[in-house]
């Protein structure tokens, strides 16, 4: 995974807090144990000021009160995840907070009741494993396949699996992993971004085109998704200099064929007026006819001058 988990917002905090007491019963003392009930409120108020080791000392004191307090253990573990510095890898006491908070979060994953809960820990111990902490995806590898066994239909969690086999250079279960997503989730466009950037980084752009048009194509009232199909048209044809002329010339129009979507959603998009521009200069290059040559480089400064004015207006308040 390539998000790197930190402490949780104060939004999610109070949910899963709120969650977790529910299905505890914790606010009815269901455990008779008013002492991790006092050790744990204190500890959530530390968490939620960022005092991460007064915070972790509370959650340990109300697991030694109460062990079955299974609610601490997610965010035990994530004190001790805040604690850790890679900067500092490889000092001993800094590498134990990781090896505590991956304890802890293998605890919650086993030990909570709540699904959101035991979700969350497995996400955050698959980052404990990634490459700005532990760099270990054979260790993250069984626990992004448990995700999977938790929560077959959530494509991310495919992602994740698949991003593990691409970094270990395992490029075809990689694919395998997305394609699955894709199986799983046929109408959700990010699984066909997802897709795109696999093949884009293995260098066949035919295959990273196919599911990027996918993707524009389930957002139809999204004029971004066409505009993004074109600036990889653009990008291709700028850098790609092996390209025979029919083939680039192919690309130029099938930008332009995007762009024109995007601006028939929003005809104001200063974005696509910008890479339309670019794109009929490039169709330019590839007339032979002189008058038509210099009618597409006029549409181009059209577009252009277009652009500009509409992000001068915007600067000076001229437009929403």
């Amino acid at each position: 995974m390539r998000k790197r988990f930190q402490s949780v917002s104060a939004v999610v905090f109070v949910a899963l807090v709120g969650a977790s007491l529910a299905v505890s019963g914790c606010g009815r003392y269901s455990f008779n144990s008013l002492k991790a009930a006092k050790a744990l409120k204190e500890a959530h108020d530390h968490y939620k000021g960022n005092r991460f080791r007064d915070a972790a000392a509370r959650y340990e004191d109300a697991l030694v009160a109460d062990p079955e307090r299974v609610e601490a253990y997610f965010f035990l573990g994530n004190s001790y995840d805040n604690l850790y510095k890679p900067s500092r890898a490889g000092e001993p006491e800094n590498d134990a907070y990781m090896q505590k908070a991956i304890e802890n979060y293998r605890k919650a994953a086993e030990k909570e009741t709540n699904p959101e809960m035991r979700v969350l820990a497995m996400k955050y111990l698959v980052a404990a494993y990634g490459p700005d902490k532990l760099n270990n995806p054979a260790e993250a590898e069984p626990v992004v396949k448990r995700m999977i066994e938790v929560d077959p239909g959530e494509p991310e969690n495919y992602f994740a699996l698949s991003k593990i086999y691409e970094d270990a250079g395992r490029y075809e279960e990689a694919e395998q992993a997305l394609l699955k997503a894709k199986e799983v989730k046929p109408s959700e466009p990010a699984v066909y971004l997802q897709l795109s950037g696999f093949y884009n980084r293995q260098g066949d752009f035919d295959k990273t085109m196919e599911p990027l048009h996918r993707a524009a194509d389930l957002t139809p009232e999204n004029p971004q998704g066409y505009h993004l199909v074109a600036t990889y048209y653009e990008e291709k044809v700028r850098k790609d200099h092996r390209l025979a002329p029919k083939v680039a010339k192919d690309y130029v129009e099938k930008g332009i064929e995007a762009e024109d979507k995007a601006l028939s959603l929003n005809k104001d998009y200063v974005d696509a007026m910008v890479y339309k521009n670019i794109l009929l200069r490039h169709q330019a290059k590839f007339e032979t006819d002189r008058a038509k040559q210099l009618d597409l480089i006029q549409q181009a400064d059209e577009l252009r001058n277009k652009a500009m004015e509409l992000n001068k207006k915007k600067a000076t308040g001229g437009l929403p």
